[in-house]
């Protein structure tokens, strides 16, 4: 039987603030559900959900007040010289060398999007090889890891919905031939889903409707599952950000590590130039003179199609959920107060009745903390302009752009052009498929032709 004190106590701090209905079905559980309905009530800040549903829900106080914005306009690759771009990746490879930069992956998403029931890390975006996500990377940092002589330790953060899939995943794997000692994972915190009234939701007779705490949250969990000092421990002093859907990252790459680390600034983001003003991405930017991201929902039509004296959209530089931080501006900031986010959402709950609801309009309210709300404490940041080409290849939608198949494409066409560089011609790879291992190539260096002309006789080509 549960604690009588503690139930006792759950029970108490519930009806203080209304919320005695997430006890109606606990007579009805048995003992094991009794102690984990009171464990979840515990966890509950209700002060801090009856203040956001005040602010957020009913007031709308979350609207912003009139800002200053800013382009922050970031720096292009190719305006570098050689002996410029040389000097940073050399750079970048050494602080790599000394073992100070460490890949820090948000993959607490699930691919149902995709139409894929599971992690979408796991997702095979129809390769030849037939790899997910997590090996195309997994494998980066293990060719990266070879060329540095030094090991690159790995963050992953999942969700509770997700994180038993994911570890499973890799202890079936092998860790891709990582060292599983060199994989750090932890989940992402979660806040209480509430309806209108602000009564937080059961997802069962047992259990509150929880969502994750939005992507701003990854910087506490960072910290408070130990990850931050498990870093400091290692000596890290670089940590690269980024999400799981792109099939094309270039997981610490050497030459963002040397720019970042020239530039000398707390962060430093890599960015693509837009396809066209319209397209709905957030943009680099600096508010009220600090770096930040502003949404493509929020530019007004001038800022949109507003150019540079060169002819450039001032407001080009598109973020794809690349960047790196310095440990110590994590250190001294993941735990920093940043304000909620309101989403208006569709959850389906359980109802009075004891009835599963499932909802055809948004119905409940998510409480989301926003990771770019952190960047205006670095005071400055650096960007870097990149060929979407080469790396960005989102996985966002199940057809059309973005989707696994545009991302499959964006791969095999890069992989193409390394073979060519290489010096296969494009005569012999006519009508050719071509898929070069991670593991044998980080960014199109080292590929072997003899290996890529031995299977010229085939419909695909794939290096290993």
């Amino acid at each position: 039987m549960p604690d009588n004190a503690k139930l006792k106590q759950a029970l108490d701090a519930a009806a203080r603030y209304g919320q005695e209905h997430l006890f109606k079905f606990h007579d009805e559980l048995d003992s094991a559900g009794q102690e984990a309905l009171v464990e979840q009530v515990m966890s509950v800040d209700f002060a801090q959900i009856e203040t956001l549903h005040r602010d957020l829900v009913r007031n709308h106080s979350a609207s912003a007040a009139r800002e200053s914005i800013e382009p922050l306009r970031a720096r292009a690759w190719e305006d570098f010289s050689l002996s410029e771009r040389a000097a940073l990746a050399n750079q970048g490879m050494r602080i790599l060398r000394e073992g100070k930069v460490a890949a820090f992956l948000v993959a607490g998403g699930q691919g149902t999007r995709l139409g894929h029931n599971g992690p979408k890390g796991v997702f095979d975006i129809g390769l030849p090889s037939r790899k997910s996500l997590f090996q195309l990377q997994a494998e980066r940092i293990l060719r990266l890891s070879r060329q540095a002589g030094k090991t690159i330790p790995w963050y992953i953060m999942t969700s509770r919905e997700n994180h038993a899939e994911t570890t499973g995943f890799f202890k079936e794997r092998r860790f891709f031939g990582l060292s599983e000692r060199d994989i750090f994972f932890f989940k992402q915190g979660e806040m209480p889903v509430v309806d209108a009234d602000g009564k937080i939701l059961l997802a069962s007779k047992g259990r509150l409707s929880m969502g994750p705490n939005g992507n701003g949250g990854c910087f506490l969990a960072l910290a408070k599952s130990g990850a931050l000092e498990d870093m400091k421990r290692r000596g890290i002093e670089h940590v690269f950000f980024y999400s799981v859907d792109n099939a094309l990252v270039r997981v610490c790459d050497p030459r963002f590590v040397g720019f970042a680390a020239q530039m000398g600034m707390p962060a430093a983001s890599k960015a693509v130039v837009k396809v066209q003003p319209e397209e709905k991405v957030g943009v680099l930017c600096l508010r009220n003179g600090k770096p930040s991201v502003i949404e493509y929902s929020e530019m007004t039509e001038e800022m949109i199609y507003s150019k540079t004296a060169d002819g450039r959209y001032l407001y080009d530089s598109a973020n794809i959920a690349m960047h790196i931080f310095t440990r110590a501006f994590l250190e001294s900031h993941a735990g920093a107060s940043l304000p909620f986010h309101l989403a208006h959402k569709k959850i389906a709950y359980t109802s009075p009745s004891g009835e599963t609801v499932t909802p055809t309009l948004p119905n409940a309210y998510k409480f989301e903390l926003f990771m770019f709300d952190l960047f205006p404490m670095a005071g400055a940041m650096a960007g870097l302009l990149v060929s979407r080409e080469e790396e960005f290849a989102p996985v966002k939608n199940k057809d059309g752009v973005d989707s696994p198949a545009s991302a499959r494409n964006l791969l095999l066409e890069l992989h193409h052009k390394w073979a060519v560089a290489a010096g296969v011609s494009e005569e012999e790879l006519r009508g050719k498929l071509v898929e070069i291992s991670p593991l044998a190539s980080y960014a199109g260096e080292g590929i072997n032709t003899a290996l890529i002309r031995s299977q010229l006789g085939n419909p695909i080509i794939h290096v290993s």
